[in-house]
């Protein structure tokens, strides 16, 4: 089973190698009076990681106020 993980792991690398590699345009985000230039590769993992990261503290935030609602007074 450990040779199965390490395949996919193998593969999801691979894919994500290609598609840093087929999306080197720059793009342009500009918010306000602020611009950055970056890859749209780099943009999309940003946007990935940022979404990751803003998931998990609304996870976090949910259980929460779950386990606050479960609580006797």
């Amino acid at each position: 089973m450990r040779y199965v993980y390490m395949a996919l792991l193998a593969i999801l690398v691979a894919i994500v190698s290609l598609f840093k590699f087929q999306n080197l345009e720059t793009v342009a985000i500009t918010l306000f009076s602020a611009s950055v230039t970056m890859p749209a590769s780099v943009l999309v993992l940003l946007v990935y990681a940022l979404g990751m990261i803003s998931g998990g503290f609304m996870l976090a935030l949910v259980q929460t106020w779950i386990r606050g609602a479960r609580r006797r007074p």
